[in-house]
C-alpha cells in the first residue's frame, strides 16, 4: 500500500473527528465524506504502519441514508465549516450517541456506557450565533476544509439569521487591513456585533447601524464591545472575545438537561461551576441552591460572570484557573455539594481530577465538547471513587461532527 493507490473498503463505521472507517491489508483506513455501510473506491493520500488516510474517488454502494448537501460549498476541495451535510439528520444523531459510546468504551473502559440517544433539533440548520470570517481579495471566508487558505463564501446554511444579515453586505467585499472579522447576531434580543482585527481600520460595507467595533492585532478586543443573548429567562451580555455557546436554542435545552441530570439540588449547600465562562450554567441554577461560586480565568468571561452575579446575592466569582482553586480555596468555605465542569476541548487538567477526588462532593456534571477527552477524564474521576450514571448527547453542531455530551457521575457510597 502506497500513496495514490487506489483500493476498494467498506466502511465500518463513523469515528471521532468525522471520517468514516474501513480495514486493509492489516491497516485502519480514515476516509472523509462517506457513511457507514457504504462500498467506497478511495485514494491513499497517507500511509502508516497501522493506519492510512484515504479520500473518497467513488461511491460503489452508497447508504439509503445519503442525502445531497444544502451548501454549494460543501465539499472537500470547498469550506471547511460543515463536514456531514450528506448525511440524513436522523443518522447524524444516530452516530454521534455511537461516537460517544466508543470513546467511552475504548477509553474509559466501561463495557456498556449509559449512554441516551442524541438530543437534536427540530431545523438543524441557520444555527450559528457567531462566525469567524477570514478576509481574501474576493470576500471573507471560512478555512477550506483541506485547509488550503481561505474559501470566499456566497452562502452559509448554519448562520443564523441575524448573522447572515451582517455578512450580507460583506459578500464579495475584499475587506483590506482586516485578518478576521467576528460576527455575532442574536435572533432572540436583536443584539449584533461587529469585531475586526488586523492592523488598520477598514471602511466596511454595514447594511444597518449594527456597531462595528476594531481590534489591532494581538491586543484583546474592546471592553464595549459586547452582545446580548436570552438563554432560560436570563439575558447574557457576552464580551466579544468570551466564550459563549454558538447554539442557543440548544443551549437552552443543556441548560435544562444540566438542571434535570443534577437532581436534587442542594438548596441549602455550595454549587461550584469549574471553567465557568460567563455563568450560563452555575448561574441559571443559582436561585435553587444556596451558593454558587463561579471560576473562570479569561478576564473578558469573568468580568462578564461578574457583572451578571451581581444579579444573585448567593453567587461569586473567583478569577482564577480551575488547576489553581485547590490551593486557593478558603478555609472556611465548606466543600462543594454539587460540580459542573465545562473544560476546554483539552479537557481537565490532572490537578483538577485529583481535587476532585479529595472533596466529599456527591455529584459532578461533566459538560464535554470532545468525548475522547471526557471519556479519560471520566476514566480518571472513576478512579478517584465517582460512578458514571448517564451520558446525554446534544447536538449543539448539526451538519458537523462536533459533539457535545452532559455525563453525570456520583460519588460511590463507603461501606461501614
Amino acid at each position: 500500500m502506497r500513496p495514490q493507490d487506489e483500493i476498494e473498503l467498506t466502511i465500518e463505521r463513523m469515528v471521532a473527528g468525522g471520517d468514516g472507517m474501513a480495514r486493509h491489508e492489516g491497516r485502519v483506513i480514515f476516509v472523509p465524506y462517506v457513511m457507514a455501510g457504504e462500498r467506497v473506491r478511495a485514494r491513499l493520500t497517507t500511509v502508516k504502519r497501522h493506519w492510512a488516510r484515504a479520500e473518497l474517488v467513488a461511491l460503489l454502494a452508497p447508504s439509503p441514508e445519503r442525502i445531497a448537501p444544502r451548501c454549494a460549498h460543501f465539499g472537500p476541495s470547498g469550506c471547511g465549516g460543515c463536514q456531514w451535510q450528506h448525511i440524513d439528520y436522523a443518522a447524524q444523531l444516530r452516530y454521534k450517541a455511537e461516537i460517544v459510546r466508543e470513546q467511552l468504551q475504548r477509553i474509559a473502559k466501561i463495557a456498556d456506557p449509559p449512554v441516551r440517544p442524541t438530543l437534536g433539533m427540530d431545523e438543524p440548520w441557520q444555527y450559528r450565533n457567531s462566525v469567524q470570517l477570514h478576509a481574501t481579495a474576493q470576500g471573507p471566508g471560512f478555512v477550506r476544509a483541506d485547509q488550503r487558505g481561505v474559501l470566499p463564501l456566497r452562502e452559509c446554511h448554519i448562520m443564523n439569521r441575524a448573522v447572515a444579515a451582517l455578512f450580507a453586505p460583506l459578500r464579495g467585499h475584499p475587506l483590506r487591513g482586516v485578518t478576521r472579522l467576528t460576527l455575532r447576531g442574536s435572533e432572540r434580543t436583536g443584539s449584533r456585533l461587529r469585531l475586526g482585527e488586523g492592523q488598520t481600520q477598514p471602511s466596511l460595507p454595514l447594511a444597518d447601524d449594527a456597531a462595528l467595533f476594531w481590534q489591532a492585532q494581538g491586543q484583546p478586543p474592546p471592553a464595549d464591545a459586547q452582545w446580548t443573548e436570552r438563554i432560560d429567562g436570563h439575558e447574557w451580555q457576552v464580551g466579544a472575545g468570551a466564550f459563549f455557546q454558538v447554539n442557543s436554542a440548544q443551549a437552552e435545552r443543556m441548560v435544562a438537561l444540566v438542571r434535570e441530570l443534577a437532581q436534587p439540588l442542594p438548596a441549602a449547600g455550595l454549587l461550584l461551576d469549574l471553567y465557568a465562562g460567563v455563568g450560563l450554567f452555575g448561574l441559571s441554577l443559582a436561585a435553587e441552591v444556596g451558593q454558587v461560586v463561579l471560576v473562570e480565568s479569561d478576564p473578558v468571561a469573568s468580568a462578564s460572570a461578574r457583572a451578571h452575579a451581581k444579579s444573585f446575592p448567593n453567587a461569586r466569582v473567583i478569577a482564577a484557573t480551575s488547576e489553581s482553586l485547590h490551593a486557593a480555596w478558603p478555609e472556611d468555605w465548606a466543600a462543594p455539594d454539587l460540580i459542573i465542569l465545562d473544560p476546554p476541548r483539552a479537557g481537565c487538567d490532572p490537578t483538577v481530577v485529583q481535587m476532585l477526588g479529595k472533596w466529599p462532593t456527591s455529584t459532578i456534571i461533566y459538560i464535554a465538547c470532545d468525548p475522547a477527552t471526557q471519556a479519560r477524564d471520566i476514566r480518571e474521576l472513576r478512579a478517584q471513587g465517582f460512578a458514571l450514571e448517564v451520558v446525554q448527547p446534544i447536538d449543539m453542531f448539526p451538519q458537523t461532527f462536533h459533539i457535545e455530551s452532559v455525563a453525570r457521575l456520583r460519588r460511590h457510597p463507603v461501606d461501614g
